[in-house]
């Protein structure tokens, strides 16, 4: 007797394309140690040189201003956890987003009736990308540069004509 997960396994379509977009983080959480120590040492050497010279009340907005830099990394680090996820199948497009908060919002489209928008600017390249179907538009892949950008459309644009010429037949022996 076949299990029902091999029955849903078989009637599920074929993916043409997936990506996961996340925020991009050029610091790691070691670099981010690594520079708040720096960044603490050198702001309680100044505190002390400035206690020694007699300016004695600057000692506590040094601490201020490690404490300001902290939350503001630590912040950075908590919009990271944001991403897209953008899914082509013949049948379907899905566009999920999800906030740093854990909030989902999910788009599912008809991929013979998206169309891909660019704003491009002359010098920099693409700067915002949308699908755009029925009227509507939904901006995708904002957190990716201008090439990554291009480069991501290309090869979104390449399965939604993937998905508009239907499905391949193979012929077996």
């Amino acid at each position: 007797m076949g299990d029902m997960n091999d029955h849903n396994d078989a009637l599920a379509e074929p993916e043409i394309f997936s990506a996961v977009i996340t925020p991009h983080r050029s610091l790691t959480p070691r670099g981010f140690r690594v520079l708040m120590v720096c960044l603490g040492a050198l702001s309680f050497t100044s505190a002390i040189v400035c206690v020694l010279i007699g300016a004695w009340p600057v000692f506590g907005f040094f601490g201020l201003d490690m404490l300001l830099v902290y939350f503001a990394f630590r912040a950075n680090f908590r919009s990271g956890r944001a991403y897209e996820q953008v899914r082509v199948t013949p049948s379907e497009l899905t566009v999920r987003k999800v906030s740093h908060r854990g909030g989902v919002r999910e788009w599912t489209l008809n991929p013979l009736w998206v169309q891909i928008e660019r704003i491009v600017h002359a010098e920099f390249g693409i700067e915002r990308l949308f699908l755009v179907s029925h009227g509507r538009r939904l901006a995708i892949a904002v957190s990716l540069n201008p090439k990554e950008k291009a480069s991501f459309a290309r090869a979104l644009s390449n399965a939604l004509g993937e998905a508009k010429r239907g499905p391949t037949r193979t012929e077996f022996e």
